[in-house]
């Protein structure tokens, strides 16, 4: 009897199953998987679940408690909503990657030991790489490659962790890595974490992936690989001092590269890393309420993030243009889809009301409590261009601003409704915070809802914008490319390549070559040759002589095979005497 159903195992073994189903039982069935594991998640109870022994080991698919439901909640949750957003989609491969994708997230989530989590791991690196290739582009072949390349190493780096950690502790079990702290198994699972959360100079692989991936690919790729990283980060590393200037510096990062993009999906994914930041410093600084403040912000960014994706996919699949300065004045055909858009912007911008507000403010508030003055003002400082770039800047040059003469209409009503379903969620989770607050792993004793809180933040969200329209000319969107740390290995691939096909082909074509041919290839032919010689001569005459003899023999002694007894005797006397003769004779 089945104790337990894995949410994650269901998705990926059900990805299977969508090519069977056509048209509109199709998209039942593709809404359906999602939801069966959002009941399953709710249905859960806090234990331990799905252990398996495995050559000698003691393997945990299913490690259930506060931390691991809030985060299989969002999870299965943005599932829906982003399988929603793609049912117009005719291609299998997109659907079945993006469920592999998510149930691999889940698996991540519950993984109880080291060996299932580096399973998982790999999972969704592979899963995702084909939400870019989808796109079917030279673009998107080159930035999946880079992309699977990255975090193959980020496994690689797991998996070495993992089998040092084994090797000194004798224990797989998945619990936090702070009692083994400057140990090489502590950096290298470590290192594998922050890559996967893009945590700068590890981090250039998500704006480059992200704007490459199919409009829909996309939308689901924003959701589960960095806060997968938050998840285990949070689980293995709460209290890194590392972590707390790393999270700073990845907040001020992504908004700066935010203000140079001009690609409406580039700039939001170097957002991404932005706010991941925050979520990074939380389990840096360590505390109940920063942990929970990364918790509850990745909760809340996993849906304001996906519906800022999916407002700018929109405008992508409807015009085919993704840069600010190809776009403008679209609001006129495309309102609904602006509004929905400007909820997802409210929302990361931490206005009030809106999930950010409460999400956010609990990391600052933590890293302001802990004493933590410059990563309190970078984090500050951050929010501001937050609201800057991602609710001032891209709506007001991809909806307004110059009218680039586009008339287009609003995008199917599927992806209009997984948009309003986010929306409301963002809307919901500002209004009642303890809708958000009541799971998450700690008691929650903070109430963003203060005077004090409230004004701040209209303060600062005011001055922001104060300054956009007064600088308006000065942010004009430029038609160029950022150059991140991408560039390094970009760059560095190519003068490899160049080495392998220019220099050392040459030293092995002039030089190897040669070498090999008069030392090795020539000898070894020569002595081939003497031996095939006696071979052919010695071993195959010798053999055919055997062989001829005995057929002369055999003809020798049939003639003599007469039938009758008393030649047989004369013979057989005859032989008697020879023998004796040479016994006589020797």
């Amino acid at each position: 009897m089945i104790d337990w159903l894995h949410p994650g195992i269901l998705l990926i073994a059900g990805a299977l199953l969508i090519p069977l189903f056509k048209g509109r039982l199709k998209q039942i069935y593709l809404v359906a998987l999602p939801s069966l594991a959002l009941i399953v998640c709710i249905l859960m109870s806090p234990g331990t679940y799905g252990a398996v022994k495995f050559l000698g080991y003691n393997l945990t698919f299913g490690r259930v408690d506060r931390l691991s439901l809030l985060f299989s909640y969002v999870f299965t949750i943005m599932g829906i909503i982003g399988i929603v957003y793609a049912l117009h989609v005719k291609d299998d491969v997109q659907h079945i990657a993006s469920m592999i994708y998510v149930g691999s997230a889940l698996g991540v989530t519950f993984a109880g030991d080291l060996f299932v989590l580096f399973i998982f791991w790999e999972f969704m690196a592979f899963s995702a790489t084909f939400l870019v290739w989808a796109k079917r582009s030279r673009e998107s072949l080159e930035s999946g490659f880079r992309y699977l390349l990255v975090h193959i190493f980020s496994g690689v780096c797991l998996l070495g962790g993992i089998i040092i950690h084994l090797s000194n502790t004798g224990s797989i079990a998945f619990t936090s890595m702070m009692p083994f702290e400057g140990g090489i198994a502590f950096y290298l699972i470590l290192l594998s974490f922050i890559i996967n959360a893009a945590v700068p100079p590890f981090g250039a692989w998500l704006p480059d992936a992200y704007p490459e991936a199919t409009v829909t690919g996309a939308v689901f790729m924003t959701a589960f690989t960095t806060k997968s990283a938050v998840y285990v980060l949070i689980r293995a590393f709460p209290g890194t001092e590392l972590l707390i200037w790393l999270g700073a510096i990845m907040a001020v990062y992504g908004v700066v590269y935010a203000v140079l993009e001009n690609d409406g999906r580039r700039l939001l994914a170097y957002h991404i890393i932005s706010q991941v930041g925050y979520m990074v410093a939380g389990v840096g600084i360590g505390t109940e309420m920063a942990l929970n403040g990364s918790a509850s912000h990745a909760f809340a960014h996993i849906l304001y993030k996906g519906l800022l994706f999916m407002g700018a996919g929109a405008v992508l699949e409807m015009t085919g243009k993704r840069k600010l300065t190809e776009l403008g004045g679209i609001y006129k055909t495309m309102p609904v889809t602006m509004v929905l858009y400007m909820i997802g912007g409210f929302s990361i911008s931490a206005v009030p009301l809106f999930s950010g507000f409460v999400s956010k403010s609990m990391v600052v508030s933590a890293a302001g409590e802990s004493h933590r003055i410059f990563p309190f003002l970078m984090l500050t400082l951050a929010s501001a261009g937050t609201f800057l770039h991602t609710g001032l800047k891209l709506p007001y040059y991809m909806f307004f601003g110059k009218d680039s003469g586009i008339r287009t209409k609003e995008p199917p009503l599927n992806m209009l409704i997984a948009m309003g379903i986010a929306s409301l969620l963002c809307i919901f989770i500002g209004i009642f915070p303890n809708s958000l607050y009541t799971y998450l792993p700690y008691p929650v004793n903070y109430a963003p809802y203060t005077a004090q809180h409230v004004m701040s933040t209209l303060g600062i969200l005011g001055f922001t914008a104060l300054g956009f329209f007064m600088l308006l000319k000065q942010l004009d969107p430029e038609p160029t490319i950022s150059m991140d740390t991408d560039w390094f290995y970009r760059k560095g691939s190519r003068v490899f390549m160049w080495l392998a096909n220019k220099p050392i082909a040459t030293l092995e074509y002039r030089f190897v070559g040669e070498i090999y041919e008069f030392i090795i290839q020539k000898p070894v032919l020569k002595i081939a040759h003497y031996l095939r010689v006696f071979d052919t001569e010695a071993v195959d005459g010798t053999v055919n002589g055997i062989g001829k003899f005995t057929v002369l023999w055999s003809k020798a002694m049939r003639l003599i095979q007469s039938g009758q007894i008393q030649q047989y005797a004369v013979f057989m006397v005859f032989g008697v005497l020879v023998i004796l003769a040479l016994v006589l004779l020797l």
